[in-house]
């Protein structure tokens, strides 16, 4: 393929695929970016983007000017337009906890009636094993074409954090699994023009779908680790922040930071495709089920922080600092804040929350007042949920009502506690 000829499309404009879109039209590459979103599309189009990752607007109005990148709605058209197509959609999980698929095949649908001989298409999603070569390459073969021969298939999971999605996209390595040679080798090539990192092929596309999961898996379960040593060191009068550092002195250990749980699209969402693969195969990723268990107990702990202070009642107010699942950021897709939001709202508290970067209209929407940090400040209990540095610069003078219960540890607990703040965090009581 000539990249100075042809253009790629990209399937899903969300804060994985707008970004992709916009740095492969940043290096002179066509784009086409498809969505079912007319709003996404509309504003695309305009130069503008519908939520917020430093850099990428500029990026977008640029592209979008120097006409290396534009967007439609129509996703059959999108196929025909396109010599390579990427699937960057979401992947939920069904109330059973099983991939919910229905958005990855509804892209490969509208690919397939678009689909020629010579055509490449990538799967980045986050999918369960063998999605690839049982879902994708059937559903793409109806076409009448043949995987590997008439056209060809890969798979390269994304590695992007929010906040920092530009640089990570432009700098990470990546992984690219094709169900042939020639499938991996152009999409390698590809990505050479995204990335300076180095680009690894794996076996085949189930290795990389592979990759993605065990990457995220892992996270999730050292975090569920360090939970439930936060869990015993509460027992103990032990600090699980001071004792974490000291450990990860060990040059072979590297225990994560407790929490009150996990958010994000990728964390608390990829194990359960590993764990329906095991169940599938007549296994039971045991370890991984547990630790899932154990992260999102999390908030009901939290709760129970709170309920065990005798001068909480179910008059009392509760401030929440933070919806967003992780610090300086708007995105509160899996944010544990949510739980434990039901949590309280079913003990029949009032519940205050302040979130600089989430929309009061998305804050309010969990049947909670969204308000300034001093109107939560002066609740009977405050809960920090959320590491927004801003939230670094709270004091204990600033604190009405003596409670404050802490689930990340960006605050000093001896100077509040040294002021006469009733200040308990996760991991780390005071008795």
């Amino acid at each position: 393929m000539n990249f100075d000829t042809i253009k790629v499309g990209i399937f899903g404009l969300g804060h994985i695929g707008l970004p992709t879109a916009a740095i492969l039209a940043d290096n002179n590459i066509k784009v086409l970016g498809a969505d079912v979103n007319k709003n996404i599309v509309d504003n695309l189009n305009l130069g503008k983007c519908t939520f917020d990752e430093p850099g990428l607007e500029d990026l977008v109005k640029k592209v979008v000017k120097n006409g290396f990148l534009s967007a439609t709605d129509d996703l059959e058209y999108a196929a025909r337009a396109s010599d390579i197509l990427i699937v960057i959609v979401p992947t939920p999980v069904y109330e059973d906890k099983k991939a919910d698929l229905s958005y990855v095949v509804s892209a490969c649908e509208s690919i397939k009636k678009g689909l020629k001989k010579g055509k490449l298409v990538i799967i980045e999603s986050t999918v369960p094993p063998e999605t690839g070569i049982n879902v994708v390459k059937p559903l793409l073969e109806e076409s009448g074409l043949k995987c590997g021969e008439d056209f060809y298939l890969a798979y390269s999971p994304e590695r992007a954090l929010p906040n920092n999605t530009i640089y990570e996209m432009t700098h990470n390595v990546r992984i690219v699994g094709g169900f042939n040679d020639k499938s991996a080798d152009l999409t390698a090539k590809l990505y050479s023009n995204i990335t300076q990192g180095d680009i690894i092929k794996v076996k085949n596309i189930t290795s990389a779908e592979m990759v993605k999961l065990m990457e995220n898996t892992y996270r999730d379960v050292n975090i569920a680790l360090s939970n439930e040593l936060a869990l015993i060191c509460e027992k103990i009068d032990v600090n699980i922040n001071e004792v974490i550092e000291a450990a990860n002195y060990h040059p072979r250990v590297n225990i994560h930071t407790p929490g009150p749980g996990v958010g994000g699209h990728c964390i608390p969402v990829d194990p359960y495709f590993l764990i329906e693969v095991a169940e599938k195969y007549g296994g039971s990723a045991q370890l991984i089920s547990d630790s899932r268990m154990i992260n999102n107990g999390m908030p009901k702990h939290v709760l129970e922080l709170i309920l065990n202070n005798e001068n909480i009642n179910s008059q009392s107010t509760i401030g929440i600092l933070g919806i967003a699942y992780k610090g300086n950021v708007e995105d509160i897709r899996e944010t544990p804040s949510v739980d434990l939001i039901g949590l309280l709202l079913d003990e029949g508290f009032d519940v205050f929350v302040n979130d600089p970067f989430v929309k009061d209209e998305i804050i309010e929407s969990f049947n909670v007042k969204s308000v300034d940090c001093e109107e939560v400040l002066s609740c009977d209990c405050v809960v920090l949920m959320t590491d927004h540095d801003m939230y670094k610069e709270i004091t204990p003078d600033m604190i009405k009502n003596k409670l404050f219960i802490s689930t990340r540890p960006i605050l000093d607990s001896d100077i509040f506690r040294n002021a006469g703040i009733k200040f308990e965090a996760i991991g780390d009581i005071d008795y």
